[in-house]
């Protein structure tokens, strides 16, 4: 009998061998992630991602024959100089390899393109990520639901089937009821076809027909019990069983605070923006229940959604404690500390009124920093910083921060200048415990 799996499956035929594949490649495929977010606009994630990796570190072991030890002959088709049995020359050593073909892009013999889907992408991205000290707080009085292995059961969907506990049964039904193997089958046959050929003759020394006659009969009740006991039944199927389990969840809140002053071009909120994409992007891939609470000052302060976040073009002064007395407000009001793990990310340029540096830095300490898991500063470098040879000048709020961040390590402080700093910067600030760069 033939046993077909004939199981759907969700992912495509080759879903188990890309699998495989990714696992194997996984260490350059993350390389190649984290050199492609620096080129490709954070904006997009909607869209599958393109790398491209050494060919050297994906090719499985094959046996094949030693060229320099045994015997070969054979005339390929299209041959007009050699007959078989004639003797030719050992080529020499050290011929021709690949790889010289060049590419713009870099691809050639030594290197493979591999297309990743969206979701692929983004677990590379953000594998060994994670926003620090989240704690079980007070938990959330709703629930979340997730499915959990819980045995096995005798009905269900074809998905589910387990082939080795579901072949395990139907080898115990069949010893049980004493079903003949194909191996006893092929036993008796041989003995009949040698009988009856006159090749062997009884061992007692009976009749050879008696013996024939005896063999078509266990032949005919084998072949009968066969039959009637099959290799897998019904009863024989086993199916892996899920029970969904009710789990508590942690409550999270993550502030964004950003500068759009004057202060700030545009090019320099624009770096902040892919900063925040980015942020909010591994949020969101990450964290089913963490809350993302927007907020953009000037010399005020006010929430505002995401879509005007990211897309308004509001400009003005600078006053930095209207953002972080803006966010005190809103916690107060809806995310108690005893409550929630609350998480502080803010970009600015680094320009505030002097005396109100001394305020945020008091606001940092007394406030903020104790009742934060984790609060991260990132500062953008103005374009003339960029390329300036002289050594930058200390910004403001850089000067009056830095003495707390040496205090307390739950600020982390970064500098952006270009594009290509965002996602090092990034995950330099929520690289998760142990994981190594």
């Amino acid at each position: 009998m033939t046993i077909v799996d004939r199981r759907q499956n969700p992912s495509g035929r080759n879903f188990g061998n890309r699998q495989r594949f990714l696992d194997r490649a996984k260490s350059r495929l993350r390389q190649a992630v984290k050199e492609n977010i620096r080129k490709r606009s954070i904006e997009d994630t909607t869209s599958n991602e393109r790398v491209v990796i050494p060919s050297d570190d994906i090719q499985e072991p094959v046996f094949q024959r030693d060229a320099a030890t045994g015997r070969r002959s054979g005339v390929l088709p299209g041959n007009r100089e050699y007959l078989s049995g004639d003797t030719i020359p050992r080529p020499p050593e050290g011929g021709g390899g690949a790889g010289s073909n060049a590419s713009e892009e870099g691809e050639g013999e030594d290197s493979f393109a591999f297309t990743l889907s969206r979701d692929e992408f983004l677990d590379l991205l953000f594998e060994d990520l994670a926003l620090p000290d989240m704690l079980a707080k007070k938990l959330k009085a709703v629930e979340t639901t997730r499915f959990r292995r819980a045995g096995h059961t005798t009905s269900g969907p074809a998905t589910r089937l387990n082939m080795v506990r579901s072949l395990r049964r139907s080898m115990v039904r069949r010893a049980a009821l004493g079903r003949p193997g194909a191996a006893a089958v092929e036993e008796l046959e041989s003995e009949l076809a040698r009988l009856e050929s006159g090749e062997i003759v009884p061992a007692d020394g009976r009749d050879p027909q008696t013996r024939i006659d005896e063999l078509h009969a266990a032949l005919a009740r084998a072949r009968d019990k066969r039959a009637a006991v099959p290799f897998l039944d019904p009863i024989d199927l086993r199916y892996n069983r899920l029970e969904s389990r009710p789990e508590p969840i942690a409550q999270a809140v993550m502030f964004c605070l950003m500068d759009v002053s004057a202060s700030m071009d545009e090019d320099m909120k624009g770096l902040a923006k892919r900063f925040f994409m980015l942020l909010h992007l591994f949020l969101a891939r990450h964290y089913e229940q963490v809350e993302v609470v927007f907020i953009r000052h000037t010399q005020r302060a006010e929430e505002v959604d995401e879509q005007t976040f990211f897309e308004g073009r509001q400009t003005g002064g600078t006053i930095v404690s209207t953002a972080l007395e803006e966010m005190l407000r809103v916690a107060a009001q809806r995310y108690p500390a005893d409550e929630y793990n609350i998480y502080v990310a803010q970009a600015s340029d680094g320009d505030n009124l002097s005396r109100d540096v001394e305020i945020c830095a008091r606001l940092l300490t007394e406030k903020i920093l104790p009742m934060s898991q984790y609060m991260a500063y990132v500062e953008i470098l103005p374009q003339r910083d960029r390329f300036s040879l002289s050594p930058r000048r200390e910004s403001d709020l850089w000067r009056g921060y830095a003495p707390v961040a040496e205090e307390n390590p739950g600020l982390a402080m970064r500098r952006i200048a270009e594009a290509r700093d965002i996602f090092p910067v990034f995950r330099d600030l929520f690289r998760s415990e142990g994981a190594v760069e």
